[in-house]
Formats: C-alpha cells, sequence, structure tokens
C-alpha cells in the first residue's frame, strides 16, 4: 500500500456497531466487563482506548513499523524513552537538538544518574570518539532543530548494531512522509505528533513507533504505569489529520523550497540554513535519504543585529510569531528565546545557534504572500 492510501485508511475500520466510516471519539473513563478479568479488550482508558488504538495503529503503518505507542507530548514519549535506562548508562545525542528534549535529559535524568553526552553527528567519528561500555543509546535529530543539519541514520544505526546500542530517531521535522528511520535501522522513531502529524496545531501528542516485540511492551508499560496518555479526543483529532499528511507535506516543501531560494538571493540575508538548497553542507546526504527537504527553514540577517532580527519577527503579518512548527499555517520562532531558551547561551552558541537566529516553518498558503510578507518585513 502506498503512503498516500495508507495515511487515509491504514488503522481504521469502520464502526462495527454504527458502520461510521470515521473512528468514533470513544469518550470514555472505563468499560462493563462480563465477568471480573473477563472483557472485551478494554478495561480502563489510561491502559487502553478504541479511539487511540487507531491512531497508535495508523502511526505504526506509516512508518512501516509493527507498534505505535502514543503519550501526552513529545517530550512525554521522549520520558518514556528515557525511562529504560538506568543510573550510570550513557546516552549520545546529537548537540543541535531541540531545547525540551535536552532540558529533559540535563535537568530531570541527569540528576537521577543518567550521562549524557551532547555531539555533532554530521561526523560519525565524534561519535565513535564519546561511545564506552556504559553507552546504551544515540538519540538523534534530523533534520536537526534549529540549524537543519542532516545526519546519517544508517550510518549511525550500523554503528548501534555493532556495538548493541538503542538508536532512536526523532523524526518530527522530516514526518513519515520524507524519511521512514526503521527502514534505515533504527529501534525506536519519536514523533512530536503535535506537529505535522496533527498538522493543524490543535492538539499536543506524542508518539513512538517500534518493531521489536518486547521493545513495544516495554514502552506500553511505561504509557500506562506512568500514565502520560493522550485522550481520545486528541486521538480523534490526530487520525483526521494525518489523513491529508501526504498532500500537507507536499504543499509544505514546495513553499519552503521557493521562500528558501527567495530569502538567499536577498542582500539583507546573511545565511540561510535550508537542506533544499545545493548550497547546504547536508544537501546531498538529504537528497539520498529522504524523498523530499521539508518545510522548516532558519536563516540570519547580515550584520547579527538582535534588534534587527527582532524587528524582522515583530513586523511578519502572514507569519505568526510563535512556538511549534507544522501546522498548515506559518509562523516565526526566535529559538533562542523561545524553543531553545532552556539551553544555556553558551551551550548554543558553540553549536552556532546565534541569539539572531530566526526560524521559520512554512505552512501551506500561497507562497506569493508569504514572500511578500517576509520582504516587507525584511525591507
Amino acid at each position: 500500500m502506498k503512503f498516500a492510501t495508507k495515511a487515509i485508511h491504514a488503522g481504521v475500520e469502520p464502526d462495527p456497531t454504527t458502520g461510521a466510516i470515521m473512528t468514533p471519539i470513544y469518550q470514555t473513563s472505563t468499560y462493563v466487563q462480563e465477568s471480573p478479568g473477563k472483557h472485551k479488550g478494554y478495561e480502563y482508558s489510561r491502559t487502553h482506548n478504541p479511539t487511540r488504538t487507531a491512531l497508535q495503529n495508523a502511526l505504526a503503518a506509516l512508518e512501516n513499523g509493527k507498534h505505535g505507542i502514543c503519550y501526552a507530548s513529545g517530550l512525554a514519549a521522549t520520558d518514556a524513552v528515557l525511562k529504560l535506562f538506568r543510573p550510570g548508562d550513557e546516552i549520545i545525542a546529537t548537540n543541535d537538538i531541540y531545547g525540551g528534549t535536552y532540558r529533559i535529559m540535563k535537568k530531570i535524568y541527569e540528576p537521577f544518574g543518567l550521562v549524557f553526552h551532547f555531539v555533532d553527528m554530521s561526523d560519525i567519528k565524534e561519535i565513535e570518539k564519546v561511545i564506552s561500555e556504559k553507552t546504551k543509546m544515540i538519540w538523534v535529530e534530523t533534520p536537526t532543530n534549529p540549524l537543519l543539519k542532516i545526519i546519517d541514520i544508517e550510518a549511525v544505526t550500523s554503528v548501534c548494531k555493532q556495538k548493541g546500542i538503542l538508536s532512536v530517531v526523532d523524526n518530527t521535522f522530516a514526518s513519515p512522509y520524507l524519511q521512514n528511520p526503521l527502514d534505515q535501522g533504527a529501534d525506536i522513531v519519536m514523533h512530536s505528533v503535535t506537529k505535522y502529524l496533527g498538522g493543524h496545531s490543535d492538539t499536543v501528542m506524542g508518539a513512538l513507533i517500534v518493531n521489536d516485540d518486547d521493545l513495544a511492551k516495554q514502552l506500553a508499560f511505561i504509557q500506562n504505569a506512568s500514565g502520560a496518555v493522550p485522550g481520545p479526543q486528541d486521538c480523534f483529532l490526530v487520525l483526521r489529520g494525518i489523513k491529508t499528511l501526504h498532500i500537507r507535506m507536499q504543499r509544505h516543501c514546495e513553499n519552503a523550497k521557493v521562500v528558501s531560494l527567495w530569502l538567499e538571493d536577498h542582500p539583507k540575508v546573511g545565511k540561510v540554513y535550508y537542506p533544499g538548497l545545493p548550497s547546504h553542507e547536508g544537501h546531498l546526504l538529504a537528497t539520498r535519504q529522504m524523498r523530499g527537504y521539508g518545510g522548516i527553514i532558519s536563516f540570519e540577517l547580515k550584520g547579527d543585529n538582535y534588534e534587527e532580527a527582532v524587528h524582522v519577527m515583530e513586523s511578519l503579518e502572514v507569519f505568526s510569531l510563535g512556538e511549534s512548527l507544522g501546522g498548515v499555517e506559518s509562523l516565526c520562532t526566535h529559538p533562542a528565546s523561545m524553543t531553545h531558551a532552556s539551553i544555556p547561551k553558551e551551550e548554543r552558541e558553540k553549536v552556532g545557534l546565534k541569539d539572531t537566529l530566526i526560524r521559520l516553518s512554512v505552512g501551506i498558503e500561497d507562497v506569493e504572500d508569504l514572500i511578500e510578507d517576509l520582504a516587507q518585513a525584511i525591507g
């Protein structure tokens, strides 16, 4: 089954009671049992809910995986992965990483004894330098947030398999439409479902997709035992959202390519970070590894003037200034003060994240309007 067909049909069956083509919202906390312990597969909605089951099956199918496990947010999904480890275990993560991921690793789990190494994964040798007998997982984000670096998934997962290390890929920026890390050797794929999968900025959710049965059981146990589950209304919204994922992603990619080329040619723009540009250092790898380049662009103005960058962000009218990404509407974000504010300034600067960096989530509006908006804001 090809992607567009899966996006519309995978994991979803007509309601057996009424024949409803859309999965019902099972807004219930508990289920009547025929006899103690004898039920129809559902006993309590923290453990299982039919609407959530349909979504988990759909997400697994989109990532070519066997098991999908949904959580209350992307960070709740990340939290579930980190709960697989014990004090003294070491984890290697991308150094250009979402601020919330950095925060939960450094501020929550490091005090509990986990050890984290943040390295530049654009060079596989940098990863190999810090692998030890205590290394239990490598956490990859590609494209990275917010500098859009491209990491070779197959190269990383190959090292993981040789060393017996778990590999996790945060696939939020690409979505299953553009790449499928499980097919490239990853053990776990993580999504902030809030973003492209939901696609309409109206729900918060996370998900993990795996092939290994035992790993799926561990993660499902953590999902139930810790209780960070999404409600059925949110699951319904995401089920609806993924039905248009393929056509939304096509438009996101088309618009971002046009906007990136326009920015690269603008006399006031210093640097543009977008893997679809031939000038991007990861362009060839992205071309080989992905089926498109995504809808996220970061850029800097010439002169690195902070006040000027703020003026541009405040002047935008079609692009809304706010956190998040992946919705149908275009958003502008200032990573240093918003999505990555939890990362110390000196650490941000080490990886090249300047206070003047502007990140765009290019929506699916008419691209001419987006360019006109950027033109009036940049001047």
